[in-house]
């Protein structure tokens, strides 16, 4: 398993498209309340993935540069995208996104600034970024103990996972408000909920980087303590993923 942030998920692409959470509408309604989002504004979307807030910013007008490292990801996100003509697809990453100086009105980053070298990375946005311009930062955060399936899931993590502790987004969440000081930022927090079969939850755990695939010793056992706490916590056939959605907005 590669440890690579730009590698990682090429082998996840499709369980990644259908078992990873989107993102609530709320979201889009936050950027156009407080940050003054318009279909007018140019968007670079970095480490854009297949492309899940991407979809959002194209439904609601804006250009947007899909910034994506990891050519499987990339190129799926242009085909699932590919009715929309104000997307441009760019190999890049958020350290070097390869845009053009002051070229665009918003940064965003949903699930991935985890993987930045950060200081390098601001140092990117602020150069792309015209004056005034905002950056926006989002994840959907897991909920690990608000239900006895929820423990029992993180459990299986902490168990079987191969780096789970090590690459927690929380690590990167602590650190926000030193990613954009010296200017303040703001943070808000939505509620999102996935229901799954089985099918659906075991996708949903190997679209995760950490999770190790077919091949790999912790594979078996793990995807046997799968069904076990599926079969333990299942009502009607379904068992409910929790997460918090936390965004990060401001100027940099």
């Amino acid at each position: 398993m590669t440890t690579s942030p730009t590698a990682r998920f090429s082998d996840r692409v499709e369980n990644y498209i259908r078992y990873r959470p989107g993102y609530p509408p709320e979201v889009l309604e936050l950027l156009r309340a407080e940050c003054g989002l318009r279909p007018s504004h140019m968007v670079a979307d970095i480490a854009s993935g297949t492309g899940m807030f991407t979809r959002l910013l194209l439904e609601n007008g804006n250009s947007v540069f899909a910034v994506e490292p990891n050519a499987e990801m990339r190129g799926s996100g242009v085909q699932q995208l590919e009715s929309y003509k104000r997307l441009v697809a760019v190999a890049g990453t958020a350290e070097e996104t390869t845009l053009v100086s002051a070229s665009v009105d918003f940064v965003t980053a949903a699930q991935a600034a985890h993987w930045f070298d950060l200081p390098r990375a601001r140092a990117e946005f602020v150069r792309i970024l015209r004056p005034r311009g905002w950056c926006v930062l989002i994840w959907n955060e897991r909920l690990t103990s608000s239900t006895a399936f929820l423990l029992d899931y993180e459990k299986l993590l902490l168990t079987y996972g191969t780096d789970y502790e090590e690459v927690r987004h929380e690590k990167t969440t602590a650190m926000i408000h030193e990613f954009f000081a010296p200017a303040p930022c703001e943070e808000r927090i939505f509620s999102l909920r996935q229901q799954f079969d089985y099918e659906g939850a075991a996708g949903r755990l190997l679209s995760s980087s950490y999770a190790p695939l077919a091949g790999h010793p912790n594979y078996a056992p793990m995807m046997q303590e799968l069904q076990r706490i599926f079969r333990t916590h299942s009502v009607e056939g379904k068992v409910e993923f929790e997460y918090k959605t936390r965004v990060y907005y401001g100027h940099l």
